[in-house]
Order: C-alpha cells, then sequence, then structure tokens
C-alpha cells in the first residue's frame, strides 16, 4: 500500500512537472474525440483513409480559425476596456456602500472593496481566457498530433488486441469504455455548444457589450461540473450592471439560469444515460484535483480524467473497490434504509 501511495506521488508531480506536454496531449485527444465520427463516417463512404483525415483535419482547422477569430477581436477589447471597467466598479461599490452607510450599515466599503470585489471578479475571468489561449498557444503542434491520432484510429483495435494477453475478457469492456467515453465528450460538446449560442442571443438581445465573449465563456464553465453554469452568470451579470444597470443585470442572470437549469437537469440527463455517472463527492474533488493539476484544461477535462481513472481501477480486482467508491449510488444499485441507517453498520 505505501508504495502504491509513493508511486502515486511520483506519477503527480511527474504530471505537475511536465504540465505543458499532459496539456498538449490532452487537448489533441479532446480534439481527435470530436473528429473521429467524421473520420469514420467518410471511410465507411469507401473514402482512403489519409483523404478522410485530410477533410476532418481542413473543416476542424476552418471551424478553430474562424472562432479564434470572433473570440480574439472580443478578448481584445475587452481586455482594452478592462481598466475603464474595473474603475467604474469601484466607483459603483463606493456609491453602494456611501448608500448602505447612510442606512445604518457600517464597515460595507471594506467588504465590497475587498471581499466581494467584482473588479477582480472580472479581471479573473480575463485571466481564465488567456490562460485557455495560452494552452492553445502551439496550434500547429496540437493539430499535427490530432492527425496522426486519426490516422491511427482504424488500426488501434486491431493493435489493442495483439497487446491485450486476454483480448476476449478486457477488450470488450475496453471498447465500451471509449465508445461511452466519444459519447460523453460529444454529447456535451453539443450541449454546450447550445447554451453557448444561447447566452450569446440573450446577450445580444439585452445589449451587453462582447455577447459573443460571454458565449463562448458559457460553452467552456458548462464543462464544468456542478458550478460551471453558476460561475458562468457572474462576469456577463457585472458587465451588465456597470453598463446598463441592475435590471438588466437581473435579466441576464436569469436568463442564463434558466438556461443552465434546462441544460443541466433536463437535457444532459435524458440524452446521457446513466453508465456515466459518478459520485457527486468524487465529482467535486476530482474538479479540484484536476483544476489545481492541470489549471484551466484539468478543470474543463475532469469529468472524463476521472471517468478514465474509474475504468483503470475497474480493471483490477485489488482496485475495484475504488471503482465502486468513484461510482454513483444509483450505478452500483446502492441502497440503504431510511430507519436507523447506521444501525447494521454500527453492531458489526
Amino acid at each position: 500500500m505505501l508504495n502504491a501511495a509513493a508511486a502515486l506521488v511520483i506519477i503527480i508531480a511527474g504530471i505537475n512537472l511536465a504540465q505543458s506536454v499532459v496539456l498538449l496531449f490532452l487537448v489533441s485527444i479532446f480534439l481527435a474525440i470530436l473528429g473521429t465520427p467524421g473520420v469514420l463516417w467518410l471511410k465507411s463512404k469507401h473514402i482512403p483513409s489519409g483523404f478522410s483525415v485530410s477533410i476532418v483535419m481542413a473543416v476542424m482547422i476552418i471551424i478553430i480559425f474562424l472562432i479564434s477569430a470572433q473570440i480574439g477581436n472580443s478578448l481584445s477589447g475587452f481586455s482594452d476596456e478592462l481598466p475603464s471597467l474595473q474603475t467604474s466598479i469601484r466607483e459603483q461599490a463606493i456609491e453602494l456602500s456611501s448608500f448602505l452607510r447612510s442606512k445604518g450599515f457600517t464597515g460595507t466599503q471594506k467588504i465590497l472593496l475587498d471581499y466581494i470585489n467584482p473588479a477582480a471578479i472580472m479581471k479573473l475571468t480575463a485571466g481564465f481566457l488567456s490562460g485557455l489561449s495560452s494552452a492553445l498557444s502551439d496550434l500547429i503542434l496540437i493539430l499535427l498530433t490530432v492527425t496522426f491520432i486519426l490516422l491511427e484510429v482504424s488500426s488501434f483495435p486491431a493493435k489493442l488486441r495483439t497487446i491485450l494477453g486476454d483480448p476476449h475478457h478486457i477488450f470488450p469492456r475496453f471498447t465500451k469504455f471509449i465508445i461511452d467515453m466519444k459519447r460523453y465528450m460529444i454529447i456535451k460538446t453539443l450541449i454546450n455548444l447550445a447554451a453557448g449560442i444561447l447566452t450569446t442571443v440573450w446577450m445580444y438581445i439585452l445589449g451587453v457589450d462582447f455577447p459573443i465573449l460571454w458565449g463562448f465563456l458559457s460553452f467552456l464553465l458548462h464543462y464544468i461540473p456542478n458550478i460551471g453554469s453558476v460561475i458562468a452568470t457572474i462576469p456577463p451579470a457585472i458587465m451588465a450592471l456597470v453598463q446598463l444597470g441592475l435590471g438588466s443585470a437581473l435579466l441576464v442572470v436569469a436568463g442564463i439560469t434558466v438556461i443552465g437549469f434546462i441544460i443541466g437537469y433536463v437535457v444532459e440527463p435524458r440524452v446521457m444515460g446513466r453508465h456515466l455517472w459518478l459520485s457527486t463527492l468524487v465529482v467535486f474533488l476530482s474538479l479540484i484535483f484536476w483544476g489545481s493539476l492541470l489549471g484551466v484544461v484539468g478543470a474543463i477535462l475532469c469529468i472524463p480524467l476521472t471517468m478514465t481513472l474509474k475504468f483503470m481501477f475497474e480493471s483490477s480486482e485489488s482496485t475495484r473497490w475504488l471503482a465502486v467508491l468513484f461510482g454513483s449510488e444509483k450505478l452500483y444499485n446502492i441502497h440503504v434504509p431510511m430507519e436507523n441507517p447506521n444501525k447494521d453498520f454500527y453492531k458489526k
């Protein structure tokens, strides 16, 4: 047990030291998963593998270029406006604290400026988006890696069967895991894209500046489980408060909250199914762990990374208990009686 713990610490330290390489690899895999269905569909139409990959990569490059151009312009404008925006937010916070002080609430200025600092939140938002841009700075290398991964897609199952000692026992479970993971990534991306488009449209209707930027932020943050949709409401709400007033800020919060509720509690449960369920606690801890280890990309990909760990634990008898702890009680049909649930446990 101590050896396993020591090995885990060494692996985590190695990942942290090689963070740039790991991020490049993770982003490449993410894009390759999104491009795999297109390659397989083209090959099913008897188009050679090389041409299939070339077509998919050309489409991917065009989409990335168009998105990058739009987001880059919005981010550049937002960064230019950030100093004056922070000044306006600070002035409004001081005015609000003066109003509250006149009503008998003392010490509110320090709370508003030091602890609840909207200007710092907007600066953090710019840093978040800049951090993502730095993760994509080696875009040419990422696209090359994606190309080679897609070229290996069709031959990978045959290679895996050769490597595995007992392919009839392990390969079906591995295939199911890959299919589930690919399904999750593609569906999650499409759902997040819908959330981003709806947020952009809502910001445009309300007249909030940089609607494309807030839609893109919503698209990214919806990858982060539980708290992502909540965080996505804060920067555009602050922007609307400074630019248009309290009423528009409340409409921004209401609109994005409704979008997040529909996405998280209506669409996703119906589309995703139950085979990817993780324990709520594990999801939250995985967000903290992968986010602190790999930054923005780790927070965005925390669910696929944790699902990969869960599959690895399921593959060995000695670690299967960890996979059970990772999974939701609904996945393993765990039932605890409501009457005095700890009675038998303490009796033992």
